[in-house]
């Protein structure tokens, strides 16, 4: 049966192209197929064609795709993992599948609707660096860590990853977690000291990841012929059983204001985030914007404050700025260009 209107169609489509673009042809093909299938005869498939919200908004078709992937990695169809990476079958071939495979297992791909796609992307991680070295290097202190829209807070453990930008390298050479960004233009500078002295974050929806439904959804949501994204979304949470760090249930303004208030002299008190402002509203960001603001005006050098954010500048922008402000004194200074999804960098600074 056809949607009842276009938009869902549409939405599908739409992210069928996007994941072209961004390197998974499978997920592509995945979501061209879903359109073809989709029925009302199942609960998953009436409400995906009847979804009450905005579907692009919403991510709904990620939702979708998610779910199934989640019966991949778990082994609970044998059916629908025949037909997953590494098997090379096309858009054809997951139509004859998909249709007995969501009927088989409609209660559980019905339930993975209700959660929103995070994916929390460790390659982010490649544009931050080296946005985190130019505060360890200015201010000469160790950095307080605290990140709003954490998701599982893997982010955090930058530190922990290895990195190579060209033949520059940086981090763990030991470390499963490896991030090889394209550079375009200079490189970017990464010496200098650095030391992490504490790793604190808030999400509405964190991440717990001692629990394995929640480690299973996260990985779930990496795209299935992306296996290196996979791999090393597995290495950092294996990294992850070894650090001390902790993600809060919390609006992002009030973490911060409790954050600033314990703020002491003898560290850089720094704020990051990546890929999340435009999910709040405009009031809770001039809340944050307020707050640090106020705060800086009383930052010394024994204590100051940075704000480090990998977010597009202007909603048209086909790129993520990395953007640092840093108090005292309360400069932005625009130090790279970066993919949305940590692919490549450009560096300014």
């Amino acid at each position: 049966m056809a949607a009842p209107d276009d938009r869902i169609g549409d939405h599908f489509e739409h992210q069928a192209m996007a994941c072209d673009r961004l390197g998974s042809p499978f997920t592509g093909s995945l979501c061209r197929a879903l359109t073809r299938i989709l029925e009302d005869t199942t609960h998953t498939g009436r409400r995906v064609l009847s979804w009450p919200g905005n579907p692009r908004w919403d991510a709904l078709a990620l939702r979708l795709c998610g779910g199934l992937h989640g019966l991949v990695l778990t082994g609970a169809d044998a059916a629908l993992s025949a037909v997953y990476p590494p098997s090379e079958a096309d858009e054809d071939a997951l139509v004859a599948v998909l249709p007995s495979a969501i009927a088989r297992n409609d209660a559980v791909l019905s339930t993975a609707l209700d959660s929103a796609p995070q994916t929390n992307e460790t390659a982010r991680s490649a544009m931050l660096l080296p946005g985190f070295l130019t505060i360890a290097r200015e201010t000469g202190l160790p950095l307080a860590l605290n990140e709003i829209g954490s998701s599982a807070g893997l982010n955090m453990l930058f530190d922990r990853f290895h990195y190579a930008y060209g033949d520059l390298c940086w981090g763990d050479a030991l470390s499963g977690a490896r991030l090889t960004p394209e550079v375009t233009g200079r490189l970017p500078l990464l010496h200098g000291a650095l030391e992490i002295l504490s790793r604190q974050g808030c999400d509405i929806a964190p991440v717990d990841l001692t629990d394995e439904a929640a480690r299973l959804r996260l990985r779930s949501y990496v795209w299935a012929d992306q296996t290196d994204r996979l791999k090393r979304l597995d290495a950092a949470i294996a990294i992850a059983k070894r650090v001390e760090f902790s993600v809060e249930t919390m609006n992002a303004a009030a973490f911060l204001r409790r954050q600033l208030a314990a703020h002491k002299e003898g560290a850089a008190f720094v704020l990051f985030h990546s890929i999340m402002w435009q999910y709040m509203s405009e009031r809770e960001r001039e809340d944050i914007r307020h707050l640090l603001k106020t705060a800086g005006r009383n930052a010394t050098s024994a204590a100051p404050i940075a704000w480090l954010r990998m977010e597009a500048v202007a909603v048209a922008d086909p790129f993520a700025t990395l953007s640092l402000t840093l108090w005292p004194g309360g400069e932005t200074r625009r130090l790279a260009r970066c993919d949305f999804h940590g692919r490549s960098i450009e560096w300014l600074g």
